[in-house]
Formats: structure tokens, C-alpha cells, sequence
């Protein structure tokens, strides 16, 4: 009875092992840094890590095929970065702040306490976005509640469920290159 029971156990974990419909890439990039000032030599070791994580979607199954192909869908990108100094071990969350361009106006996303804030240059009035578990972005100015994500290119992308036509809405909003 036992044997069967630790049998069906690992039956069940090798199924759910099988069942994942994502394509994963994971890149890992390390800088060592070694600095020389008036109190020694100091040795700077920034790892990143970026994994890119996507569910597989098909498309309708058409009769008298073999295959059933895929149809795009999100790319979810999530960035780990860990700097040592001299044996200190600290992680840091990737930087967004920068400046985007939506319909022709410049928005500056700058970090502040709880995750980033959005602004015009000539208005007072300030965006919020907030980091969800998922690494998602809660988007909340004064007119709307929306969540955002940034995509491989670092564009922000902000959805937005309009009511009177029940569809949700994308703005993409395109991160300005130095």
C-alpha cells in the first residue's frame, strides 16, 4: 500500500512537471570593478540577472492539421541586479527612470519612496506607479486606474479597461534613448 501510494505520488508530479506552456530565457551579465584610492583596493562585482518569461497561446485548431500555431502574447521581464562590495551583498531593483514620449508630450518617470512617479514638465499634477507581486505596475493619476508593465525595449505599456465599449485600451508610452 505504501509503494503505491509514493507511486502515484510521483505520477502526479512528474504530470504537473510536464505541464508548463512558457518559453523562459534567463541572460546573466557580470562586471567586476576593481578601484584603487587613498584606502586601498576595493573589488566591485555587479551581477544582473534578466529572465524573459512567456506563455505559449495557439491559435484555433484548424481540421485536418498537425500543428496548431502559436499567436503572439506578453512578455513578461524581470531584471535582479546584486552588487557586491568588498564581501557586502546588496540587491537592487532595475532603474526606470527616464524620459518617455506619448502622443507627442515628454513624460519624466523618476523613482520615489514606493516604486515611480510620472510627470509633464509643466504640470503639477503627478502620475503614480506602483509595483505589483506579478511585476506589474498599479498606473493611478487623477482620471484613471490602469496597470502597466515594461516591455523588452523598456517602453512603458499602460492598459486600461474602457467600460463603455468593454475593451481594454493600450498606450505605449516609448522611452527616450540618450
Amino acid at each position: 500500500m505504501k509503494t503505491l501510494f509514493i507511486s502515484m505520488i510521483a505520477l502526479l508530479l512528474s504530470i504537473t512537471n510536464q505541464a508548463q506552456n512558457t518559453n523562459k530565457k534567463t541572460e546573466v551579465k557580470t562586471t567586476t570593478t576593481t578601484v584603487k584610492d587613498s584606502e586601498g583596493v576595493k573589488k566591485i562585482v555587479k551581477t544582473e540577472e534578466t529572465k524573459e518569461v512567456q506563455k505559449i497561446k495557439l491559435e484555433q485548431e484548424k481540421t485536418n492539421t498537425l500543428n496548431i500555431p502559436t499567436k503572439p502574447s506578453q512578455v513578461d521581464v524581470t531584471t535582479k541586479t546584486q552588487i557586491t562590495v568588498d564581501g557586502v551583498t546588496k540587491y537592487v531593483d532595475v532603474d526606470r527612470s527616464a524620459y518617455y514620449t506619448y502622443n507627442g508630450q515628454k513624460y519624466q518617470v523618476a523613482v520615489d519612496n514606493s516604486g515611480y512617479t510620472m510627470t509633464l514638465p509643466d504640470v503639477e499634477e503627478k502620475t503614480i506607479l506602483r509595483r505589483t507581486s506579478n511585476n506589474n505596475y498599479i498606473f493611478k493619476n487623477k482620471n484613471k486606474l490602469s496597470v502597466g508593465y515594461f516591455d523588452t525595449e523598456g517602453n512603458l505599456v499602460v492598459e486600461t479597461y474602457d467600460e463603455k465599449t468593454d475593451t481594454v485600451v493600450l498606450e505605449k508610452y516609448i522611452v527616450v534613448k540618450p
